[in-house]
């Protein structure tokens, strides 16, 4: 007798088992809820790095990791159960730079970056409120850029760089690596800030057609 197996896959359960107001409500959209809870895990993640203590540091870092991995689950969950939604869109680009520039700040604030960190540290916030300003104004002229694959390997190396730069203060010798993919961020950074500029310039000077 011929014995039916199925293959194992990834597939997260079906969004048909949730409720159906959560496909009414953008609010309460799975993918939504979780880049919500990344914003709202930014206000712990300060409190515990500033007060100092390296075991708050360590969870911290914990969550902070997890926050850095919310984002990837909520862009795999909302492609999985077609959950778009201009909420969404707009928040889940506002989460990472919350995440990223509140997490620099306070670790300027505790020293943990140097003076020579400054430099890839402002080319980042500079590109990320310049770039938001740009898509705001093309927002307005109905002109959409959209996030490009390097831009969300871009993200993912600030996280990953803030992230060492956090667990150099609680296990030391990670300055170098930290220092290098600081600069590897910065450089990325500036170098889709300078395609969006590329890509949006004929609209900004008036040739596009």
């Amino acid at each position: 007798m011929a014995i039916a197996t199925d293959e194992l896959t990834l597939d997260p359960l079906p969004a048909k088992l949730f409720c159906q107001s959560m496909a009414k409500n953008p609010l309460l959209l799975v993918p939504n809820l979780i880049t919500i809870a990344r914003i709202l895990a930014i206000i712990p993640i300060a409190i515990l790095v500033m007060d100092g203590d390296l075991i708050l540091r360590l969870i911290a870092l914990i969550l902070f990791v997890l926050a850095a991995a919310s984002d990837w689950l909520d862009g795999y969950l909302a492609r999985a159960w077609d959950q778009y939604s201009p909420l969404g869109r707009m928040l889940d680009p506002i989460a990472d730079k919350l995440l990223v520039g509140i997490m620099i700040a306070v670790l300027a604030w505790d020293g943990s970056l140097s003076g020579w960190d400054m430099i890839p540290v402002c080319a980042i916030l500079f590109r990320e409120f310049f770039i938001s300003g740009l898509r705001e104004f093309l927002g307005n002229t109905k002109i959409v850029l959209p996030v490009s694959q390097l831009a969300k390997w871009k993200t993912t190396v600030q996280l990953i760089a803030l992230s060492i730069v956090l667990f150099e203060r609680i296990v030391p010798g990670f300055g170098l690596l930290s220092d290098v993919l600081l600069w590897l961020a910065g450089a990325l950074t500036l170098w889709t800030g300078w395609d969006y500029l590329r890509a949006s310039w004929p609209h900004l000077s008036g040739d596009a057609r």
